[in-house]
This record gives C-alpha cells, sequence and structure tokens, in this order.
C-alpha cells in the first residue's frame, strides 16, 4: 500500500494535535495540584490557627478553674496540681484515642481531596 500526501499531512496533523492535547493536559494537571494545595496548605494554617487560640483559651479556663477550685481544695497549689492531673488525663487520651481522632480524619481529608474527581 502506498502512502500519499494526503495521509501524511493527516499524520502531520494528528501528531500536532496529540502535542497540543498533551500540553493542555499538562497545564489541567498543574493546575489541578496547585488548587489542591492550596486547599490543603489553607487548611492547614487554619487548623493550626485554631489549635494555637484553643490552647490560649484552655489555659485561661484552667487557670479560673484552679481559682474556683481553692476553697473546695483548700490550697492554690493543689488546685493547680488538680488541674495539671485534668491535663494528663486530656494528653493520654489524646495519646490513646489518636488514630481515630487525628490520623484517619487526616487520611479522610487528604484522600477526599487529591482522589476525587473534579467537576
Amino acid at each position: 500500500m502506498f502512502i500519499n500526501d494526503e495521509s501524511i499531512d493527516n499524520l502531520q496533523q494528528l501528531f500536532v494535535e496529540f502535542k497540543k492535547y498533551l500540553e493542555l493536559q499538562r497545564e489541567y494537571t498543574q493546575l489541578e495540584i496547585t488548587e489542591k494545595l492550596t486547599i490543603l496548605f489553607s487548611t492547614f494554617i487554619t487548623v493550626i490557627i485554631l489549635i494555637i487560640l484553643g490552647m490560649v483559651a484552655l489555659f485561661y479556663a484552667l487557670f479560673a478553674l484552679a481559682y474556683i477550685l481553692e476553697p473546695l481544695i483548700g490550697s492554690l497549689t493543689g488546685s493547680f496540681a488538680v488541674i495539671a492531673g485534668i491535663n494528663v488525663l486530656l494528653i493520654l487520651l489524646v495519646i490513646y484515642f489518636k488514630k481515630q481522632l487525628i490520623i484517619q480524619p487526616t487520611v479522610n481529608f487528604v484522600a477526599r481531596l487529591f482522589l476525587n474527581k473534579s467537576k
């Protein structure tokens, strides 16, 4: 079978269109990655800010609780010791439930973000 000029032109045009398609796919992938990383980083920054503000609020709330407990316990030192015990208990609970509280929600968020097909 002989190849004529028209089929060579068609092959060249197909090659040019395929090159354009690959370039557009590359640009689309870059945009997708940029969008997903922006969402990921903004969520990370929001969580960090909320954690810091929550820690400050918890600090003052526990200070207030220590002064409220002072008359009940009899000493300010004892009420601060009770608050320290509550903090240690909270730390142990977070460590024990680390998978349910931290790891699994993070994995779900990142998987949903990167693995779901866009519209």
